[in-house]
């Protein structure tokens, strides 16, 4: 089960994450970027400040160089997180379809061109959405888009450690925040 009041709660973050993981610009690393999205109690306060920290040791052009490699050019850091499982299967087509359908449940409407399961794209969703008031439709939703952004991240994780990536420890923060969002077995029979 998802704690959708933490989930809210942590909407800045999944806008910093959003901008991380879109093509850099020169603005997305100024100091008050990491300063308005986490504080140092955030679960992925640790991670993104290594992430942070490693990003500011290159040039513009460097990093530039480096998200092109390592998310355009590699099939296994790809940010389209239904392909690690179903690559061009017709279950990736069905769940593009169910995302797809997510976005428009809260009134957001995707660029054609544009694939439902884009880890930026699903991040900007969670940052814009509000599903406040409307809980009961929300939780299965945003369950499916988590489960599918946690499995899509695990593998992402392991391809950006392999890599060697400073992007390995902005993903680490990101799984850090799903988990923080996750209501444990114990948790969820205390409410019932």
């Amino acid at each position: 089960m998802i704690n959708l009041g933490r989930l809210h709660d942590f909407k800045d973050v999944f806008g910093f994450f959003a901008q991380q993981l879109t093509y850099p610009e020169k603005l997305d690393f100024h100091p008050s970027v990491i300063e308005k999205a986490l504080g140092s109690s955030h679960p992925a306060y640790e991670s993104v400040k290594t992430y942070w920290n490693a990003m500011h040791e290159y040039s513009m052009e460097q990093i530039e160089e480096m998200y092109v490699q390592t998310f355009d050019f590699q099939k296994k850091s790809t940010l389209y997180m239904t392909f690690y499982k179903f690559e061009d299967s017709k279950e990736r087509g069905q769940m593009l379809a169910r995302l797809k359908e997510t976005y428009q449940l809260f009134g957001l409407e995707i660029a054609s061109s544009e694939l439902s399961d884009y880890l930026p794209l699903m991040c900007e969703f969670l940052y814009a959405a509000d599903w406040q008031g409307h809980e009961k439709e929300a939780a299965e939703s945003l369950k499916l888009m988590i489960a599918v952004m946690e499995d899509g991240t695990y593998h992402l994780l392991q391809a950006l450690e392999k890599a060697n990536s400073p992007y390995f420890y902005l993903i680490q923060g990101l799984r850090s925040t799903f988990k923080a969002c996750i209501i444990q077995e114990a948790e969820a029979h205390e409410h019932d």
